[in-house]
């Protein structure tokens, strides 16, 4: 897969602030988070599961945990996210549950002991990390016949400001996505066994780029790829890429 560098992953460091400042302005932006987690939720109920312990993994503010703690009432959850702020936000939401402990922790490396987790719950955090080490830190951590339950993202999302930018120069401004074949094959790699994986598409269409950049920048989803230009893009530049992305609008 080469470094993170050559295919644009997310520096962390720089992720986990982007989430810091997020976090406020995160459930006015999170449509995709939300849509994706109801999926993710709608396909659990297909499969029998009585788990003592879940694990919803980049808890953000909460959402999922509250839902979570619902749809499994006799089980301890415990969020976990690298971000305080967010899970101040998750304990604020989840005060009157009473079953869900938060937890800061990184995906990459979980403050779990072994064998300790019955299901796993990560709506789109691996596009913000390594999956392979987080598949590996899942195996670890759940159970005999235990689940990670997952969503992330495609190639092709944010394919049409990709390719304005590639108009415009070669610098990388959006993150590199791993397919979803390198995605099982990672999992299996890792340790984990019999990887299902779904595809769903989601369109989102917004009215000008400014509310594109304000929902990204709410959410935490702003350019922070490894190998990005970091001086600021002048008013020529964003110009012309506007002008690029209301061509491939167009096309």
């Amino acid at each position: 897969m080469g470094n993170s560098s050559q295919i644009g992953l997310p520096e962390r460091v720089a992720a986990m602030r982007g989430f810091d400042r997020a976090s406020g302005a995160f459930d006015s932006a999170d449509v995709v988070h939300s849509e994706a987690r109801r999926r993710l939720l709608e396909r659990l109920q297909l499969i029998t599961l009585d788990p003592a312990c879940v694990v919803d993994l980049g808890a953000a503010t909460g959402k999922g945990s509250a839902e979570l703690a619902a749809a499994f009432p006799q089980a301890r959850v415990v969020a976990i996210d690298r971000s305080l702020p967010m899970l101040e936000r998750t304990q604020a939401r989840c005060a009157d549950v009473g079953r869900v402990a938060a937890l800061a922790g990184d995906a990459e490396r979980l403050p779990l002991a072994d064998n300790s987790a019955d299901l796993i719950f990560a709506n789109l955090i691996l596009p913000w990390c390594a999956p392979e080490s987080v598949f590996g830190e899942a195996a670890r951590v759940l159970r005999e016949g235990g689940l990670l339950s997952f969503t992330t993202v495609g190639p092709d999302t944010l394919a049409e400001v990709r390719r304005a930018w590639a108009d415009i120069d070669d610098a990388i401004h959006v993150h590199g996505f791993i397919d979803m074949h390198d995605i099982g094959d990672l999992a299996l790699r890792a340790g984990l066994a019999e990887p299902v994986m779904d595809v769903d598409t989601l369109q989102v269409t917004y009215r000008d780029l400014a509310s594109l950049v304000a929902d990204l920048r709410a959410c935490g989803a702003t350019n922070v790829a490894a190998g990005r230009r970091t001086t600021l893009t002048g008013r020529a530049r964003l110009a012309a890429f506007r002008e690029a992305l209301h061509a491939t609008r167009s096309a």
